[in-house]
């Protein structure tokens, strides 16, 4: 990933809050396997830092930071309130119509790390999912979720058939350029590899008030895996 810069991952700053755009395979919090990670990189650039939230490693998107205690507080509360508006996007697998579609299924965290749905010993978690566009057999979808369970949008889509690409713990598969490319032609003695080397999960947008009370509401670009994706499901539907 080479060095990476904090300052240029900033999307909005103000006095009390920081939202940066997470690159994928960084961890938010410390990882024993990758020295660098968010909240390691926001300390030295604000050593009152402190993470309001956080993305699987292998998400990229709008992750905010508050800068001192109080701004931490006061988003920590809305994120309890359930008053913070989190929008992601996800590329999944087949053709899906959803219309304002809530998935509201309890969650279980079954140990090493991933869940499962259980109705009898799960945590209620609700998310919200629609259509953004369908390609010939992958479907961009945007997700809110309303409640912050590990992994949850991951194992909701799964759950109605719509896991993510790339999802590989939850029912995705990798996505090869060969799958939807007529003609595909790949070099004698070369192997083809994904398209999109991680979960195709992004934090689109966050909406959030401030301290003052002001609404704050930051967008995140797609990054550059992310983008050519959609790219190559657009150009061969």
């Amino acid at each position: 990933m080479g060095k990476l810069k904090f300052e240029e991952l900033i999307l909005f700053e103000n006095d009390n809050y920081i939202v940066i755009n997470k690159p994928a395979f960084v961890a938010s919090l410390d990882d024993r396997n990758d020295e660098i990670n968010i909240l390691g990189l926001a300390k030295r650039y604000n050593p009152q830092a402190q993470l309001c939230h956080r993305l699987d490693k292998e998400t990229s998107g709008a992750l905010a930071i508050a800068k001192k205690p109080e701004a931490y507080r006061a988003l920590s509360l809305q994120f309890e309130k359930r008053e913070v508006i989190k929008e992601y996007h996800a590329v999944v697998e087949g053709i899906h119509n959803f219309n304002n579609l809530t998935i509201d299924a309890p969650i279980f965290m079954s140990g090493k790390g991933t869940v499962r749905i259980d109705n009898q010993r799960g945590k209620m978690s609700s998310t919200t999912v629609n259509t953004l566009k369908a390609f010939r057999v992958h479907t961009l979808l945007a997700c809110f979720p309303h409640s912050g369970r590990m992994h949850q949008i991951r194992i909701h889509l799964a759950y109605r058939k719509a896991p993510i690409i790339g999802d590989l713990i939850y029912g995705g598969r990798q996505f090869y350029l060969s799958s939807i490319k007529k003609h595909y032609h790949l070099k004698k003695g070369t192997e083809e590899w994904p398209l999109i080397k991680r979960i195709a999960l992004h934090a689109r947008q966050l909406e959030f008030k401030d301290l003052t009370g002001k609404g704050l509401k930051i967008d995140a670009d797609y990054p550059k895996d992310f983008s050519v994706l959609l790219k190559q499901l657009e150009k061969n539907r």
